[in-house]
């Protein structure tokens, strides 16, 4: 199996599967917890390396309040369930995006949840909270201009690579693979820097029903693509 090293998703489709079922939009958000339980379980399975799930975006933060607070409510429950799972499985909890904008408590748990799985290597599961894409760009165009303003970088210095470092994708891979589910074909501001040179699927299953047969039919579709990186097929054997 041509297996992608880094699997980035958009996990969409929460509130219009309650909506279906005429059931409150958190029940939709909780039944998407078990997909992420599955798709985890999955990679792990598989042996991907890297997971990146856009949780909650920047623009999320304009939702109800009541919403959000039960998005939050949820983050720091899923957090400390599943701490022990992380442990066992060896599983790296990281996170992009500003998250002093997260509540307090969120915040603590997070902190400490990234701490704790510090030294575990088999998976880096990555979660975007409150991220946008374009506010990360932006962060580390401040940061290098203000190196450069204080002397401390050339111009010069500044090249994919640094600019890359700068990111809160410091020191991750590049995603091979983007699925975004529900149907919608848009990245909505997720990773527009990372995703450069990335296979993108478009599943049409909401994301509470999103399956680990569902997962490997992506994978499966990922491993029919002949990645190029701007080369002709005639240059070499397509990179992997």
């Amino acid at each position: 199996m041509n297996l992608p090293r880094h699997i980035a998703i958009i996990m969409d489709g929460n509130g219009r599967w309650a909506e279906q079922r005429r059931l409150p939009r958190i029940f939709g958000h909780q039944q998407g917890v078990e997909s992420v339980r599955r798709v985890v379980r999955e990679c792990l399975s598989l042996g991907v390396s890297h997971l990146t799930l856009y949780a909650f975006s920047s623009e999320n933060w304009g939702r109800p309040a009541e919403e959000v607070a039960a998005l939050m409510e949820l983050l720091a429950q899923f957090l400390s369930q599943e701490l022990d799972t992380l442990m066992r499985e060896e599983i790296r909890l990281r996170v992009i995006g500003d998250i002093a904008l997260l509540p307090p408590a969120v915040r603590r748990v997070l902190d400490q949840t990234i701490a704790r799985s510090s030294g575990n290597g088999r998976l880096v599961l990555n979660l975007a909270l409150s991220y946008g894409a374009r506010d990360e760009i932006l962060r580390a165009v401040r940061s290098l201009a203000g190196q450069a303003l204080e002397g401390r970088l050339s111009l010069d210095e500044i090249d994919e690579r640094r600019f890359s470092a700068s990111l809160d994708t410091a020191g991750l891979p590049d995603p091979d693979l983007l699925i975004r589910t529900s149907g919608e074909k848009r990245v909505s501001n997720f990773l527009l820097w990372q995703l450069a040179y990335a296979e993108f699927f478009f599943s049409e299953v909401l994301w509470p029903d999103f399956s680990a047969e569902e997962l490997r039919r992506a994978i499966d579709d990922f491993g029919t693509r002949q990645r190029r990186f701007g080369l002709t097929s005639r240059q070499g054997p397509a990179e992997t």
